[in-house]
């Protein structure tokens, strides 16, 4: 099977080395569009780590979590012997860390998993977190635990939202425990926004932007794969710096007609939003309510980009912000307060729109 080698991301790498490299102190958060290449990143990043750290890598994405005892399921890897029992079971603490191995969830055996879902309460499972980590801090290694897509925790409640709870125990490990690196990966800026807003998380937590490529490492990505200069132009102008899109380029025999595919396909589900819209209405919820847009808010606030490739927050309002981040077709980044196509080629996709119109 043909596989696309990892191409640069030395700045985001980087950066992450340096926050690796000293005291735990703040949550990271690990944050960009979608298919801006953050889970590969990552991925990347933990193969190419020293054995000084030992990574805990949990991808929420394909985890189906509606309570408490889901989510926690979704954290550890049961140690357990297999086709029998060639296997020696782990029973302490020193022993499961022993067992570690890079992309795993957190170890744990029965017994240990008894009493983390005793009682159906977060602080046995936080608990036991901490316990383990201390145990691999002792074995002179640095704990590191990266939650990706964390926003599907966001409804499920124990007691209250367990959001919350799960925050003030990365709190804990990194700024008063200093025991262990939290990374929290997310495309999804509603979420990252509520994040943003809170203020138990206020000096308390740092983000690193994860984007599409820019123009250079874009140009030498598409270099590297023997692109003309007319193909260079072209794959630019369709689909800027998004990577899943350029490699799907790269596999192309026919690269025209592979561009002209992707924004026709985009164009026609904007349009397909629109169409709902105007026959239903398009149905968001915010909060306990139900916000109803029609075309009109829609059409009237995709206009604004028929000049702009981005916009400042303030400039949408809250129901249309929300719907059209919602529907995957613009990312606001809190942090710098702007909004945004999720990608050029859904700019394009936006202008062919409003230009029918």
């Amino acid at each position: 099977m043909k596989r696309t080698p990892f191409h640069d991301r030395e700045r985001e790498t980087d950066e992450i080395m340096k926050i690796l490299d000293a005291e735990p102190s703040l949550i990271t958060f690990i944050y960009g569009p979608i298919n801006s290449g953050k889970t590969t990143m990552i991925s990347h990043l933990i193969e190419e780590l020293s054995d000084e750290y030992v990574v805990f890598y949990i991808n929420l994405r394909t985890k189906f979590l509606l309570s408490y005892d889901e989510f926690i399921e979704s954290l550890f890897e049961m140690e357990m012997e297999t086709d029998g029992a060639s296997r020696k079971r782990n029973e302490t603490l020193a022993e499961l860390v022993s067992s570690v191995t890079k992309v795993a969830g957190i170890p744990i055996n029965k017994e240990f998993l008894d009493y983390v879902f005793k009682d159906n309460k977060p602080k046995n499972a936080f608990s036991y977190i901490i316990q383990l980590f201390e145990e691999v801090r002792a074995s002179g290694k640095h704990p590191v635990l990266i939650l990706d897509e964390l926003q599907k925790i966001g409804d499920v409640k124990v007691n209250g939202f367990l959001i919350y709870e799960l925050f003030n125990f990365f709190i804990d490990l990194t700024k008063e425990k200093h025991l262990a690196h939290i990374f929290v990966a997310t495309s999804d800026s509603l979420f990252l926004e509520q994040i943003y807003s809170e203020a138990m998380l206020s000096g308390r937590c740092r983000y690193l932007l994860v984007d599409d490529f820019d123009y250079e490492t874009t140009i030498a990505f598409l270099e590297s794969y023997g692109f003309s200069d007319d193909e260079k132009k072209l794959a630019w102008h369709h689909c800027g710096g998004k990577p899943i899109c350029l490699v799907e380029l790269a596999n192309a025999e026919e690269k025209d007609e592979k561009m002209r595919e992707f924004l026709g396909v985009r164009t026609g589900q904007i349009e397909g939003l629109i169409e709902d819209a105007r026959e239903f209405g398009y149905k968001i919820s915010y909060g306990e309510e139900e916000i109803v847009l029609n075309e009109e808010h829609i059409r009237r606030s995709l206009d604004k980009f028929k000049n702009k490739d981005h916009l400042k927050a303030s400039e949408l309002s809250k129901p249309v912000k929300l719907g059209l981040i919602k529907a995957n077709i613009l990312f606001l980044d809190p942090v710098k307060q702007i909004l945004k196509p999720q990608s050029q080629l859904e700019l394009l996709a936006i202008r062919e729109v409003i230009s029918d119109a």
